[in-house]
């Protein structure tokens, strides 16, 4: 059995998503995002040296990391979740890369990390309406950003569920509240996000109470 390496409500959610939508059966570790710590108190960075999530064990011991080349090995191995022709994958891996370029790097990261400098934010937001605005064009009267489901939605609705946590009001692009209401009713998206909702809750209040896994 594959194991994901995941943090939850981070982008390795957009992984537990594809592993719902595809019925493939995972085991899923958590990583604590503050301490880098597994449950077990043993550090991930001995997994993975950047302590980042995703990180997915294959069978054979073989680790991957980075989310969009983890969501393909997924698609490309399950022949699902992305289209089958040349230009179509084409197509797929210019959302993915988008998605974790242009939106998480350059918006989402500056304005959810708690240390950045007030420049970084506000370069991020000043970036983000031009990318948003994109978005949205490309969004608008249609479900999906390819001709169906994919795993560059799986990622997407990820890093723009996180907008509930910056000053982003997504509301302002109808085409991009429409998509993520379209997500959440698609039945392992929300699975996933319940899942792993509860599961940020007890984190949160581990950093408040100072009961974080053991060092």
């Amino acid at each position: 059995m594959q194991t994901l390496y995941f943090s939850p409500l981070a982008c390795s959610l957009a992984t537990r998503i594809t592993f719902l939508e595809l019925g493939i059966e995972a085991e899923f570790i958590e990583v604590n995002g503050k301490t880098k710590r597994l449950r077990d108190g043993s550090d991930y960075r001995a997994i993975h040296a950047l302590g980042l999530v995703p990180a997915l064990r294959l069978d054979d011991g073989r680790l991957i990391t980075e989310n969009a080349a983890i969501l393909q090995y997924l698609a490309e191995a399950s022949q699902a979740l992305a289209p089958a022709d040349l230009l179509g994958r084409t197509e797929l891996r210019q959302w993915l890369s988008f998605v974790g370029s242009e939106l998480q790097k350059t918006v989402f990261i500056p304005l959810m990390t708690a240390d950045a400098p007030d420049g970084a934010r506000a370069f991020a937001l000043e970036k983000s309406d031009a990318r948003l605005a994109y978005l949205a064009e490309r969004l608008e009267g249609r479900e999906y950003l390819l001709e169906a489901f994919s795993v560059a939605d799986a990622y997407l609705f990820t890093v723009l569920n996180w907008a509930q946590v910056t000053p982003i009001e997504l509301r302002r692009w109808p085409a991009l509240a429409a998509y993520m209401q379209r997500m959440l009713a698609r039945p392992n998206v929300r699975r996933a996000v319940d899942a792993e909702r509860e599961l940020y809750q007890r984190e949160i209040t581990e950093r408040q109470t100072g009961a974080l896994p053991p060092q």
